[in-house]
């Protein structure tokens, strides 16, 4: 390991800026085929392109998208663009290149010591910096300020530029640096930003220190901060290269793909809770229900983590029964979608409409709506109106249900419980049996509890829920 700059320099490494650094590793990944942002879907064709664009292009970048659409995982992805080490003079506050030293101390270290200067080296992973801007982010925080204590213990006074204590950009000299949310950074504070991204110079209490500082910069923000909460000012977005807008996934197979990854469920978990096919599609569902709803507030968006904590409640009510009833496997139930009803209320901006309904009841209603766009999906679709003559392939179920007056699905019942109160239904079998005789087995006590659930929204049959369960019958 080259521990000094007569090493260093007899290696033959050369110095190269960040932004060119991003560039020709991302130019390696582009020729072998591969990506840096390994475990980002929904973007390939889209956001990714345009990302790679604007490193080509050596900008600086705006992350513009609302909630939940993978702004800061993409920003944090591109350290995977970096080289694995980089040299820097030992010591140095602000990661100075031996080779091309800014500050004050590794100037004078390297006009003292020569080819013998000590030479330290950065990781990629310590590479990244991050910070949320808030209202009260300060110019001291992001810049720098005088330190007092520091001018006393060293007896410098205060016109001596040695006094000044770097603040976070200055300490992330060749490195990326992230701003979240940059509308809500007061318009002062983002015009301290302004002779970093286009001139390279930075003041500190009157000290104008002309610091050629080597940074990615990357923004975030949410549309609706431009109107609500702040904005990014003009003269500001001038300097950014590029702006790219991200957006939700566009299917439901993505948006599970990314549920999947992301939800916390143990191994003990997926051991005991199977969770069907159809039941993720329609927790899925959940979620473009919420963005089409006209109780939910389109503005603010409907994040991917809501379907992430769904599917982690929807698992755990699972779990909590199987526990109760001592059982050592289980399937999800329809009637656990009722468990994620506090991941939905948490999750989504309401309209005064919505307000006035409350959330559980908005989330009652997703639900309700994901079961009626799903069912077509695997069985023929319910008809809102037909003619009393026109037999339908349901008409068997309903007269069941009404002649045996009724079926009580119970959340906490056992497994072999729950599948004994919906296979008493012969007509509900045959509809398995001709719909979805493919399906697995494990799926279709599941599957015909969806058509009791799609009858009863399509007002066919009644569904009252109980104290700790749900009662079909008679509509009337």
């Amino acid at each position: 390991m080259i521990r000094t700059l007569g090493e260093l320099k007899a290696s033959g490494y050369t110095s190269k800026s960040i932004k060119n650094e991003l560039r020709d590793n991302l130019i390696q990944h582009i020729q072998k085929g591969t990506t840096p942002f390994e475990g980002v879907y929904g973007f390939e064709h889209s956001v990714i392109p345009e990302l790679e664009r604007a490193i080509l292009s050596r900008h600086n970048i705006n992350l513009l998208g609302l909630r939940g659409q993978a702004k800061t995982r993409l920003a944090r992805l591109m350290v995977n663009l970096l080289d694995e080490y980089i040299p820097y003079v030992e010591g140095s506050e602000i990661n100075d290149d031996p080779l091309n030293p800014l500050s004050r101390f590794a100037i004078e270290l390297i006009k003292e010591k020569g080819d013998d200067t000590p030479i330290a080296w950065l990781h990629r992973n310590d590479r990244f910096t991050e910070k949320l801007a808030t209202p009260d982010v300060t110019v001291a925080d992001l810049i720098g300020d005088v330190d007092p204590i520091k001018a006393a213990n060293l007896k410098l006074s205060y016109a001596d530029d040695r006094v000044i204590h770097y603040g976070m950009i200055p300490r992330s000299n060749r490195c990326i640096f992230v701003i979240n949310e940059i509308p809500d950074l007061q318009a002062r504070i983002q015009v301290a930003l302004f002779n970093i991204l286009q001139e390279g110079d930075i003041q500190i209490r009157g000290f104008k220190l002309r610091l050629a500082l080597d940074i990615q910069f990357v923004f975030t923000a949410n549309p609706e901060d431009y109107t609500n909460r702040g904005s990014i000012i003009t003269p500001l977005k001038d300097r950014i290269g590029s702006q790219i807008l991200t957006h939700y996934p566009e299917s439901i197979e993505i948006a599970r793909k990314i549920s999947s990854q992301e939800a916390k469920i143990s191994d003990n978990q997926s051991q005991l809770v199977y969770v069907p096919d159809v039941a993720y599609q329609l927790l899925e569902q959940i979620n473009f229900e919420a963005r089409e709803s006209e109780y939910v507030d389109i503005k603010s968006g409907v994040s991917a983590r809501m379907s992430i904590s769904m599917l982690e409640c929807l698992v755990s009510t699972a779990e909590r029964r199987a526990l109760l009833n001592k059982e050592e496997k289980t399937t999800v139930r329809l009637s656990d979608f009722m468990g994620i009803i506090p991941a939905i209320t948490g999750k989504v901006e309401l309209v005064y409409e919505g307000e006035q309904e409350g959330g559980a009841f908005v989330a009652e209603q997703l639900i309700k709506s994901a079961v009626k766009t799903m069912l077509p999906g695997y069985f023929p679709r319910i008809e809102k109106l037909s003619k009393k003559t026109e037999a339908t392939p349901y008409d068997e179920l309903m007269a069941d249900i009404i002649s045996e007056g009724g079926i009580v699905v119970y959340d906490d019942c056992s497994d072999a419980e729950y599948a004994e109160n919906l296979t008493s239904l012969k007509a509900l079998n045959n509809l398995i049996e001709t719909y979805q005789a493919e399906s697995l087995e494990a799926d279709k006590h599941f599957l015909m509890e969806l058509i009791l659930w799609g009858l009863a929204e399509h007002q066919k049959i009644g569904k009252e829920r109980l104290q700790n369960g749900f009662d079909f019958g008679d509509l009337f």
